[in-house]
């Protein structure tokens, strides 16, 4: 006895075959898959991300689209297939929206307000980080790069050492080294200053 599909109006016998047919390429099948499913991939989107479900079920019949083609099952694996890609695309567009939160303010109000952070602490953040860059550029290449991997990725040694093609002793040695140069540098302007008498 086939299972009748009050929705789409069709039982899902013949939507098993929908499914065999839109992976061959046939439009009518996929058209029918997708009376099917949009409804119901709707509604669990809009549980999800509110106003923007209609973008998101957009972007993720998309993606079904374009990889229906390598999808193997019936409409009972296609379905759950589905809901699988909508969640993730309503993930992602949970994450970025996160990034990026909508401001209920005119355009014109936030012109007029101050910003949140110094903007001349960032600046001088900036040049510190610049001026930071531009000393470990200036070490020998294989401490440059330790220092960079090590200190400013927070690579561990052996994973720096995989990047680097070198053993980690080897990046741990030329990471201190840099370092020590560094802190060198670093010290000879504060001597020199000391030196001067006032």
């Amino acid at each position: 006895m086939a299972v009748v599909n009050e929705a789409a109006g069709t039982d899902d016998g013949s939507l098993d075959r929908a499914v065999a047919a839109a992976r061959a390429g046939d439009e009518s099948a996929f058209r029918l898959l997708y009376r099917d499913v949009q409804p119901r991939l709707l509604r669990y989107v809009r549980g999800m991300v509110g106003e923007d479900a209609e973008d998101v079920a957009s972007e993720a019949w998309l993606q079904i689209a374009r990889d229906l083609r390598d999808f193997e099952g019936g409409i009972d694996g296609f379905r759950g297939w589905a809901a699988t890609v909508a969640r993730h695309r309503a993930l992602d567009h949970l994450r970025a929206r996160s990034r990026r939160p909508v401001a209920d303010l005119p355009v014109d109000e936030l012109v007029t307000r101050p910003a949140e952070a110094d903007t001349a602490g960032q600046a001088m953040d900036g040049l510190a980080t610049d001026r930071a860059l531009a000393m470990i550029a200036g070490l020998p290449a294989d401490q440059g790069e330790a220092v960079m991997l090590r200190v400013v990725l927070g690579l561990s040694a052996p994973a720096a050492a995989r990047v680097l093609g070198k053993k980690p002793g080897a990046v741990r040695t030329a990471a201190y080294r840099g370092l020590r140069r560094l802190a060198a540098q670093l010290t000879r302007p504060r001597e020199a200053a000391a030196a001067v008498p006032a």
